[in-house]
């Protein structure tokens, strides 16, 4: 892979963690739902591709890199409870 090639995946990930920082209204469970995976899975994937380089990092600091501030803050600003139907989907797709 090029150096070129990377920069691009770098430009990607950070719009695709701008574009989910402005759909705050997107639930985790509603991307787990529709897609298999939500900011959480992003959060450990940051933490797992920075090992495979060498380096710790610690799943909080992910979070907070992906939700653009600590989690408990986010989850106290935007998350709202999940829904009967969403939890039902949910536990189907698991």
């Amino acid at each position: 892979m090029s150096d070129r090639d990377t920069a691009i995946e770098a430009a990607v990930f950070r719009r695709l963690l701008a574009h989910l920082d402005e759909r705050k209204d997107v639930q985790n469970i509603d991307l787990m739902n529709l897609a298999g995976f939500c900011r959480n899975c992003l959060s450990k994937w940051y933490v797992a591709a920075a090992e495979e380089e060498g380096q710790s990092i610690d799943y909080e600091a992910a979070r907070e890199r992906v939700y653009g501030m600590p989690y408990s803050e986010w989850k106290t600003k935007y998350q709202k409870e999940a829904s009967a139907e969403q939890l039902a989907k949910f536990n189907q797709t698991q």
